[in-house]
């Protein structure tokens, strides 16, 4: 059983990072695009639908899944896991922090430029190959 939820661990993850790096890439266009017009409240919907039906139901996944996996592997006390541990929180800030976005474009109550966005999207990619690190060579 150990392998099959680690099959599903590594496809809630790469589903996750997926909607991790492609919403604030709509949030950079969103900006660019007046309010009230269709463009804008096309990106409403996408962000809404990316959100709610992958990125979320990924998360929640991918946490299950993985505590289940630390917790069988024996490695809650390891401190690579503990490094892997707080970048998954930091993920999880911005997962939020990005929730809390697609609802202010929802209201079109942005206030935050593409250039953020720009910076932002770059975030989840440098927790990622933290993460990632710490899986594979396991330092500590």
């Amino acid at each position: 059983m150990y392998e099959w939820i680690k099959a599903f661990h590594v496809v809630s993850i790469i589903s996750w990072m997926a909607a991790m790096l492609y919403l604030p890439r709509l949030m950079i266009y969103h900006c660019q695009a007046l309010v009230g017009s269709e463009q804008s409240e096309t990106f409403k919907v996408m962000e809404r639908r990316l959100l709610k039906a992958i990125m979320t139901p990924a998360m929640i996944a991918s946490w299950i899944s993985g505590l289940y996996l630390a917790w069988q592997g024996g490695w809650l006390a390891a401190g690579w896991f503990h490094v892997k541990l707080a970048g998954l929180i930091a993920m999880s800030g911005v997962h939020g922090f990005l929730a809390v976005q697609v609802r202010r474009f929802a209201q079109d109550l942005n206030t935050r430029s593409t250039r953020f966005y720009r910076i932002l999207n770059e975030v989840p990619t440098v927790l990622m190959l933290i993460i990632v690190a710490m899986v594979i060579v396991k330092p500590w």
